[in-house]
């Protein structure tokens, strides 16, 4: 393949997949190195921020996607009308974050966190490719590890999972906040 060539072939095949490509998937395609791969991605993402096209090139971890352009998404959405997106509900999203923070977590991880016990909402994020296996914990029972995905990223918007904001310090409890036990 010729290599000026490659990041246009790129565009077409994310536009018509629609779905989030891996680099090592596109340069299997394209009978290019991982490096050359790589390169010509960092091209097609230039042409898209020099000229502020209505799309843009996002990488979720080792996926790459194209988008609208955010400040052109209401503009889409008038047209389109969409259907509302599903959201995740309150157990699901600290869930998720816990998950996230703390990866690898098992479920008994989540569970000391949160109090309450979290099957449904670990069952509702693996079905929506949110969360994922990678693992067994060396310890008794040897209980499943979970960490994000690619497709976690995407959805929160971030490229890598150090862009999750900081947590918020714990803060020393006041003499008076301490509960009495009778």
């Amino acid at each position: 393949m010729d290599l000026n060539e490659a990041p246009s072939v790129i565009e077409a095949i994310l536009f018509v997949a629609g779905d989030p490509i891996s680099v090592e998937e596109l340069g299997t395609a394209l009978g290019l190195s991982e490096l050359e791969t790589i390169h010509a991605v960092e091209v097609l993402q230039k042409e898209y921020d020099c000229s502020r096209r209505g799309i843009l090139l996002r990488r979720y971890g080792n996926h790459l996607k194209l988008e609208t352009r955010p400040e052109f998404a209401p503009y889409v959405e008038r047209m389109l009308q969409p259907v509302q997106r599903q959201t995740l509900s309150q157990a699901a999203l600290e869930t998720l974050a816990v998950i996230a923070y703390r990866q690898p977590a098992t479920r008994g991880d989540v569970e000391l966190v949160r109090g309450v016990k979290c099957d449904y909402s670990i069952q509702s994020l693996l079905s929506k490719g949110l969360i994922k296996e990678v693992g067994r914990k060396e310890a008794l029972g040897r209980p499943i590890l979970y960490a994000t995905t690619d497709r976690f990223l995407e959805h929160f918007g971030i490229s890598d999972i150090r862009e999750l904001p900081p947590l918020p310090q714990a803060q020393p409890m006041e003499k008076d906040d301490i509960p009495l036990v009778p």
